[in-house]
């Protein structure tokens, strides 16, 4: 099995609640129109296409703080998103791959 460092400098995980048997948390919000509209703005941005995968996860393990996403190799992680959050999120991502730190 061959193994190889990843092509992305950013791989973000959106848990869309898809295998989560708890979903409270994430009823009031809506995961993958925020991961669609995570994808659509990092599209759009030259300086991060290819450099920024956004992944769908299956349940994170931690229903109640969510939807959550993760942010890798970084380690970043995020919780009770909505899709408003998404242009914030893309400032911290593009922070990450110019090599900066990303704001509070």
């Amino acid at each position: 099995m061959p193994c190889q460092v990843s092509p992305y400098v950013c791989h973000v995980f959106v848990c869309t609640h898809d295998k989560c048997s708890e979903r409270k948390a994430c009823a009031t919000t809506d995961p993958a129109k925020f991961r669609e509209q995570l994808k659509a703005l990092v599209q759009q941005n030259p300086a991060l296409q290819g450099k920024v995968r956004v992944s769908v996860a299956g349940c994170l393990g931690v229903c109640a703080q969510g939807p959550n996403v993760m942010i890798y190799p970084q380690g970043l992680w995020f919780s009770g998103v909505t899709p408003a959050d998404a242009p914030h999120l893309l400032v911290t991502i593009e922070a990450l791959v110019a090599g900066r730190e990303p704001p509070a």
